[in-house]
């Protein structure tokens, strides 16, 4: 039964919108003149506004990150094991900040929401975004608020690329940094497998170009398609084993033809797609997950990821998973190396796991006690009037 007044629990939270008249300049050379965000806060901002912590969403993420948002919500926000009273980032101590990302889809300024110059639904004419630009809307929206420097900024998944990208840009804004599950660059291997999942969304008949909306429909089958092919690579060989087999949902091996039965594998990919496929956005899928590949921490920076960390001033949690191959334990050895190589204060773990890229989400006793004692110092050295969290 779902406790939303758990001692534990952020309970009811209702999310804000912050508008911006002030254009934002692009990455790609172009720019938005106006923009909303939506985000949610949880904790309370100290009278010295030192105790914020930003988190950033991964790539089917939003700014619901915790608790819930009516008495009759079944489901906390996708971060709730790791935020809340007690908890890893605790909001006794913190002030959090989770937003949806701009080109997203769950209310922030995105392809679903109006073009003010057309008066349609930006749909595929959305302006291409990079990593970069989601931290300078992100430290709009702080500066908002009227926070000058971060506690710690955290994030998995794509969330990391995001924290990392932080330390660099704006260095003295950041306390401390947490990169879970993350890359400074996507392999070969991860760019092949979003090309295809955008390769079934554009092949779909309903994508008509971006613009489905303008003809009441949406590519169900592609984005269902590119769901599954995402799914999966989230989940290690040995958790799918576990929780299927090769156990049948329906039919009988001894029936004649292919579709007298379905494993229990396919009955859950097909449902994970079907549900996707009505509450994400066919545009924003294919906008973040470009974003992802064209991400390159080190690109400006001679290739040399050591010259990129160089400018980043905090101290670094980096935390791989033993089972992850989407975003492999190497990739943040490869973090973990450069931060080094810049002389950088660095804590790593690769946390044994069952469940691949996804056990960022989910709860593990060595990550939590991990993550919480960072974050733990991170406030200490708040109270102490210092954020350098050794």
């Amino acid at each position: 039964m779902t406790d939303h007044n758990a001692p534990t629990s952020v309970g009811i939270v209702t999310p804000q919108v912050a508008s911006f008249n002030e254009p934002l300049q692009l990455s790609n050379g172009g720019q938005l003149d106006e923009y909303q965000l939506v985000y949610e806060t949880y904790g309370t901002l100290n009278p010295a506004k030192s105790n914020a912590v930003l988190i950033c969403h991964a790539l089917s993420g939003h700014h619901h990150a915790a608790g819930y948002h009516s008495e009759t919500d079944k489901r906390p926000g996708w971060w709730d094991h790791y935020i809340g009273p007690n908890k890893p980032i605790d909001t006794n101590k913190f002030f959090v900040v989770a937003l949806n990302n701009l080109g997203g889809c769950h209310g922030s300024t995105g392809p679903n929401t109006i073009n003010p110059a057309t008066g349609k639904l930006w749909g595929s004419d959305f302006p291409v975004l990079r990593v970069r630009d989601w931290v300078n809307s992100q430290a709009r929206l702080l500066d908002s608020l009227g926070i000058e420097k971060l506690a710690a900024v955290i994030g998995g998944s794509l969330g990391g690329m995001q924290a990392m990208r932080w330390t660099l840009e704006y260095p003295h804004r950041v306390g401390a940094c947490v990169v879970v599950a993350s890359a400074m660059k996507l392999s070969s291997q991860n760019i092949a497998f979003n090309n295809i999942a955008r390769s079934a969304i554009s092949k779909d008949p309903e994508w008509h170009n971006g613009h489905f909306y303008q003809v009441d429909s949406k590519p169900r089958t592609g984005l269902s398609l590119a769901r599954k092919i995402a799914h999966v690579t989230y989940l290690s060989d040995d958790v799918m084993g576990e929780r299927f087999g090769r156990e049948l949902k329906s039919g009988d091996f001894t029936l004649g033809t292919h579709s007298d039965y379905e494993f229990q594998v396919e009955s859950y990919l097909n449902y994970q797609g079907a549900s996707f496929a009505e509450t994400f956005d066919a545009n924003t899928y294919m906008l973040m997950t470009r974003a992802l590949d064209y991400f390159d921490l080190a690109r400006e920076y001679n290739d040399d990821p050591a010259i990129a960390f160089s400018h980043a001033e905090c101290p670094f949690l980096v935390i791989s998973f033993t089972t992850d191959w989407r975003f492999s334990p190497q990739r943040s050895r490869e973090i973990v190396e450069a931060l080094l190589a810049a002389g950088k204060k660095v804590t790593f773990a690769d946390i044994e796991s069952s469940y691949g890229h996804d056990a960022f989400l989910l709860p593990n006793d060595r990550y939590e006690a991990l993550f919480k004692g960072f974050m733990n110092n991170v406030a200490k050295q708040l109270a102490g009037g210092n954020t350098d969290a050794r």
